[in-house]
């Protein structure tokens, strides 16, 4: 085992809306595809690292509650930070050092998640 997480879904009421937000915020090539009858859009992933979508589906409701997970901000941290607002969503942690760990801030989403970003330390 690698990873203690293999796959992460990130729930969306307008999925449109959202892969417009994951792909101005991150600057990922998000993939729009189907899964199973819905909506996803794929987040980049090698074979051997972590994967994940955004999704619509009726039993998946955004959240502020509940477990948090982090997206990988690489070196573009302060980039994607400066993106949120304008792409709909809210900072809730500016970038915060985490000691060696690195740094992480903390956003909501245009669908009202909250999601975490984490760059690696700063050399």
């Amino acid at each position: 085992m690698n990873n203690a997480i293999n796959w992460f879904e990130i729930p969306t009421t307008d999925f449109d809306r959202a892969l417009t937000f994951y792909r101005t915020v991150t600057g990922y090539d998000i993939r729009a595809g189907e899964f199973m009858g819905a909506p996803h859009g794929f987040f980049p992933a090698d074979q051997s690292g972590v994967g994940g979508a955004i999704i619509s589906r009726a039993d998946a409701v955004p959240s502020m509650h509940g477990a948090l997970m982090y997206l990988n901000a690489g070196n573009a941290l302060d980039a994607m930070l400066a993106r949120v607002a304008a792409a709909g969503g809210q900072v809730l942690l500016p970038a915060t050092v985490i000691g060696e760990q690195g740094v992480i801030a903390i956003i909501r989403d245009s669908e009202g998640n909250r999601v975490g970003l984490h760059a690696p330390p700063v050399s």
